[in-house]
């Protein structure tokens, strides 16, 4: 895999003229806009750092999304359950855990599920490799997975009893997963019914 350089720009203003006017009749006219800075300076990011910017972020976002989740209706409202994970070797790619619950439909009989934002767009994998193919150019993927308790870690893990990889859901627009969220947390059909005409 290619490694990463991370680094950021910082540009540092020269100090304030005193008389630009005289500054003018002595030296002609001057592009102010270019001469009140500095080059560009760079200074290089660790992954460390990148990563916990990556997360500051990711967290952010996870909190905006799960306060537009429990404003919808006051019969539906999930816990608050915000954490990231950054990928190793590119960490300004990650994916944010906003909230879990558990649901059951006509599709699906009892089902624990839990909700995440990713920078990035992937197709969901297993649990060796969780995201497969991943496309950094897309700017979120919202997406649901079911999941169980696994004894022997002491974890959650995918519950492939749903589906091959535990996918509920996956998409890129935030209305659409907002609904889908909303259709899983539903508590009956009457409600389900009025989320699927939004």
């Amino acid at each position: 895999m290619q490694k990463h350089i991370y680094f950021e720009t910082a540009r540092t203003s020269q100090p304030a003229r005193n008389n630009k006017a005289s500054d003018y009749l002595r030296h002609g006219p001057f592009a102010q806009h270019l001469e009140d800075w500095v080059p560009d300076e760079r200074r290089y990011l660790t992954y460390e750092e990148v990563a916990e910017r990556t997360g500051r972020r990711l967290e952010a976002a996870g909190a905006k999304t799960h306060k537009q989740i429990n404003s919808f209706h006051r019969s539906i409202q999930f816990p608050k359950m915000i954490f990231h994970r950054t990928l190793d070797e590119i960490p300004h790619l990650g994916y944010c855990h906003v909230t879990a619950a558990h649901t059951s439909s006509r599709k699906f009989s009892k089902v624990r599920w839990a909700f995440y934002i990713a920078n990035f767009q992937a197709e969901i994998g297993d649990d060796r490799q969780f995201f497969r193919h991943i496309k950094p150019n897309y700017d979120r993927m919202y997406f649901a997975v079911a999941i169980r308790p696994d004894k022997e870690a002491s974890a959650m893990t995918l519950d492939k009893s749903v589906r091959d990889n535990g996918l509920l859901f996956n998409t890129r627009d935030p209305k659409q997963a907002l609904k889908n969220v909303l259709m899983l947390g539903a508590r009956d059909e009457a409600l389900r019914a009025i989320i699927a005409k939004m």
